[in-house]
């Protein structure tokens, strides 16, 4: 058990059968009355934001998310094989677990298995990957005077936008949390 005076970010808890963690927190002491705790909480599993306050005394059910490093095997349809890279056991994971940013996973790469009780609810792609560009429009040259984006096709078949200067065969490094390019790893 933990208290709500005790809250932290990050902080993750059992509350009415949902899995609750902790965004930001706040005590505050108003002039009259007691004291209270505001909270921002997301539920890791929905993903959902909703905001509560707790008596600094409450007492509420800490909650243990199991994070594990699985490297990404392949898919066959709606199912997606992990390996675990302990005991090389493969897992298969729904697509229901996997986020809008795992579209930049390719195969083989280590992602975070994030799960409660034995049940995966989702899964952490790396923050960084390095992908290829497969298909683009070739930038027009003097074309330089706006910072003008071009769309072009990654080697996972994901779409992102790119500079003019970017061409096919270059290899991008994309935050997957933003999806967007932070630099261009070669010049081919």
């Amino acid at each position: 058990m933990i208290s709500a005076g005790d809250f932290r970010n990050g902080v993750t808890f059992e509350e009415d059968g949902q899995v609750l963690q902790v965004v930001e927190f706040q005590h505050v002491k108003p002039g009259k009355g007691a004291a209270f705790v505001r909270t921002k909480l997301r539920n890791v599993i929905t993903g959902g934001v909703i905001e509560k306050s707790y008596n600094p005394t409450a007492k509420v059910q800490q909650a243990f998310v199991e994070r594990r490093d699985m490297q990404y095997l392949y898919n066959d349809g709606d199912l997606y094989y992990f390996m675990d890279l302990e005991s090389f056991e493969q897992m298969p994971i729904g697509a229901d677990a996997l986020s809008d940013n795992f579209k930049f996973v390719k195969e083989n790469e280590t992602c975070k298995i994030v799960s409660y009780k034995g049940k995966v609810f989702a899964v952490e792609p790396p923050i960084f990957v390095e992908l290829e560009v497969t298909e683009t429009e070739p930038g027009i040259k003097g074309d330089t005077a706006t910072n003008t984006l071009k769309p072009a096709t990654l080697e996972t078949g994901a779409t992102i936008k790119v500079s003019l200067f970017i061409n096919i065969g270059d290899v991008l490094k994309i935050d997957t949390r933003t999806g967007e390019y932070v630099e261009r790893v070669n010049n081919k």
